[in-house]
């Protein structure tokens, strides 16, 4: 009996740790449904949720460094302006200066580091408040983006330039059913990361037996792999369905990897989500909390150097209203993906998925021929929701 007691406060436990998480992906699953309905089926056709998964990429991207901001205790208002203007670099680069593709990438993902510790020396060495600062960002890289720019739009962009936000991972061979075509570079891909998901869960699970740490019992943890590996399955049949994995969801799962293991596994990542949560404690436990706070914002600007080309060779062209509220859309989206306003929690993992929340609102609102009032509007009320949430658990806890 007080095995299952165990079981149950362990269950309990770890819905608990990630209600957020789990209400948003379930939100997303029926919010994908809903849409599939109003639109006849064609919000689930394969070519459009590979569309939605472009979209989706540079707000994601941007998302994972703007929750080590949020959880800090910080926000960003310059995201939008320091995008166009660094994707206005990159195009100038390419269409003005004649630079290769990897030199351009260089220098803008520089440029975004320099605007990173710019903005967090004022923040961590002046003590200037990130709204503060971030607010003055917006309006000096707004109108820096008017001067480089010149008021006008600068393009085309070099093919393999406009291939990192259009392109995709070229394929091996095609597999035929019927009128389908299945593309199998993406089927062998999407195998490796079903392979790989359950031997880390299982070395995850051996570690913590080995040092007598709770885990699921076997079923629920069987259930949990099958469940996961099966919308990992789900995720690479559709996107082969169509023409494969885009080179920008490939940079989506290298930063939520990268930033997941910083944010679960590193010194730095722990520090920043004890300087959210106590600031006076996490100074007197010897946290250099300038210095952390300068790490947060470089991460920041690179990536928004990193969002800015995938963004940029979406559209292929950079133009001065580049950008313009990107900022809003980053920020919901950390938000709806769990990331608390007061700081000290949040996940990379919540992001994506808040990113795809929005996007999918974006996404099937357009199909619908809803206009830009309405969307607006839902959106906004959306992430009033969230936030009341997150103050309401907060304030039971």
């Amino acid at each position: 009996m007080s095995n299952e007691n165990g079981i149950i406060s362990l269950i309990r436990l770890s819905l608990k740790k990630n209600i957020k998480q789990y209400t948003m992906f379930i939100a997303l699953i029926g919010l994908m449904i809903i849409f599939t309905i109003l639109t006849g089926g064609t919000f689930i056709m394969p070519r459009n949720l590979s569309n939605l998964f472009i979209q989706t990429s540079y707000i994601a991207i941007l998302a994972c460094g703007v929750v080590l901001v949020i959880v800090a205790g910080h926000i960003d208002l310059s995201i939008g302006s320091v995008v166009g203007f660094l994707g206005a670099i990159a195009a100038t680069l390419q269409v003005n200066l004649h630079y290769g593709t990897l030199i351009t990438i260089i220098i803008t993902l520089f440029v975004g580091l320099l605007i990173g510790l710019w903005q967090g020396y004022w923040v961590a060495y002046r003590n200037v408040p990130a709204f503060i600062v971030t607010l003055a960002g917006m309006m000096i890289f707004k109108g820096t983006l008017l001067g480089v720019t010149n008021g006008a739009t600068i393009a085309p962009l070099d093919d393999s330039f406009k291939a990192l936000g259009q392109g995709y991972i070229p394929n091996i061979a095609s597999l035929n059913i019927g009128s389908l075509s299945i593309n199998m570079t993406t089927i062998i891909i999407g195998i490796i990361a079903i392979i790989i998901y359950n031997a880390l869960e299982l070395k995850k699970r051996g570690e913590r037996k080995r040092y007598d740490f709770e885990t699921l019992p076997k079923n629920l943890q069987m259930v949990k792999m099958i469940v996961v590996s099966l919308a990992i399955a789900i995720f690479f049949g559709i996107m082969a369905s169509y023409k494969g994995i885009p080179y920008s969801i490939v940079f989506v799962l290298v930063v939520g990897i990268l930033y997941t293991f910083i944010t679960k596994n590193t010194t730095f990542g722990r520090h920043v989500y004890a300087i959210g949560g106590n600031k006076e404690a996490s100074r007197l436990s010897g946290i250099n909390i300038k210095q952390r706070n300068l790490l947060i914002f470089a991460s920041m600007g690179i990536l928004s150097a990193l969002g800015a080309i995938i963004f940029t060779a979406r559209l292929n062209a950079a133009s001065a209203s580049a950008g313009a509220g990107l900022e809003l859309e980053v920020i919901a989206s950390a938000i709806i993906g769990g990331t608390s306003t007061m700081g000290g929690e949040g996940t990379i993992v919540g992001a994506i998925i808040g990113a795809l929340v929005m996007a999918t609102l974006n996404n099937g609102m357009s199909l619908m021929n809803v206009g830009p009032t309405w969307q607006y509007i839902v959106k906004g009320l959306i992430l009033l929701l969230a936030v009341w949430v997150d103050i309401s658990t907060k304030k039971k806890n």
